[in-house]
């Protein structure tokens, strides 16, 4: 069992809160004597991440804490799915976990550990700062994610939630997809169904608006679509309030789906209200996103399709014309092997608890 480290004087954003433990934003936070916290850099409803220096490497990492790991089930399993992704990931576009910190026995354990690569910021911040960004930094963050999602795919694993918060950078623009805690493997066939609920609203497909669930790595290539309009646009491109309101978005810039697309979706109810809806034209994205390279519209275009079938796949996207010179198939890699990570959210804790506590013992 790891020892915890002493500080004599606690890193800049932490506070002292007893021999071994440090409060960082109301979060007690552990750490094992091989890092040292250097500040606080971000939190959410996933946990809180700091910063540390690890003696062992000489690296700066990112640690982050999941607290009460089972006060809420799906808390727990999407840890775990996390935790089972990245352990077979080795791709130069997905976070690397380095570690799972073992400071508890498998009985009692309630929170997490997770030692990551340390990044910089997210796409998120950077669109938000308003900082400008040139065409080849641009074709060069689109042609990063496509390459991750396509080890992805080639490992069977959907990320099913991909939005700018969820893709980190390094100031020299190295990119990395992070956070897999709703990934899971795709449908085999038609059916075997999977859950509705996945994606941040505004970056969720149509087909999973209009509840089909056996949908498939088209779903990663919409939310990439939804992620470049609003990098070239400095804003979300379809900032729906609610699911009905994010699928009006949708049709009124990519007009009403004709009936060949209608018919691919399951639910009768979804094809009752897509044909009540008046008809509506297409708009061309240049209206939205106007003085933009009529190459990266066309590139958007063929990710934002109604239809998943007809929507370009990731690597099409790949060697579509707009990313010319960047993709080379010799170097990109495939995973040696298919990832499956399907977990119900109501599995038994204790069955959680034991599958935690196999993979925590993978990084010891």
């Amino acid at each position: 069992m790891a020892s915890l480290v002493k500080f004599v004087v606690p890193p800049k954003g932490f506070e002292q809160k007893g021999k071994n433990y440090y409060e960082i934003w109301k979060i007690i936070f552990e750490i094992d004597d091989r890092y040292i916290p250097i500040k606080p850099v971000g939190r959410g409803s996933y946990g809180v991440v700091c910063s540390a220096y690890d003696q062992k490497t000489g690296e700066e990492v990112a640690i982050k804490k999941i607290s009460n790991l089972f006060s809420a089930p799906c808390t727990a399993v999407r840890t775990l799915r996390e935790i089972m992704i990245l352990r077979q990931m080795r791709h130069g576009n997905v976070i690397s976990l380095k570690k799972v910190m073992l400071l508890a026995k498998k009985t009692n354990f309630k929170d997490v550990y997770l030692v990551y690569e340390l990044m910089e910021t997210d796409l998120h911040d950077i669109i938000s700062s308003g900082q400008p960004l040139s065409k080849h930094q641009i074709q060069y963050f689109i042609f990063q994610i496509l390459c991750g999602l396509k080890y992805l795919h080639s490992a069977n694993i959907l990320h099913r939630d991909l939005k700018p918060a969820n893709i980190l950078v390094n100031r020299n623009c190295d990119l990395k997809i992070c956070d897999f805690g709703l990934a899971r493997a795709s449908a085999r066939d038609e059916y075997e169904f999977m859950t509705e609920y996945v994606v941040t609203r505004w970056y969720r497909a149509p087909e999973l608006l209009l509840c089909n669930y056996n949908y498939g790595p088209a779903i990663d290539v919409w939310s990439v679509g939804c992620i470049f309009a609003e990098i070239l646009g400095r804003k979300p491109f379809f900032p729906g309030v609610n699911s009905m309101d994010q699928l009006k978005l949708i049709i009124s810039v990519l007009g009403k789906p004709g009936e060949d697309d209608i018919a691919l979706l399951h639910c009768f109810r979804s094809r009752q209200f897509i044909r009540s809806l008046p008809y509506v034209r297409s708009i061309p994205l240049s209206s939205f996103l106007p003085s933009i390279d009529p190459l990266a519209l066309d590139l958007l275009e063929k990710m934002l399709l109604f239809n998943p079938n007809k929507r370009i796949t990731v690597l099409e996207a790949l060697q579509h014309p707009y990313l010319t010179g960047l993709y080379n198939p010799e170097i990109e890699g495939t995973s040696p092997a298919d990832v499956n990570v399907n977990l119900e959210e109501g599995t038994k804790e204790s069955i959680i608890r034991e599958m935690l506590w196999s993979e925590m013992l993978y990084f010891q």
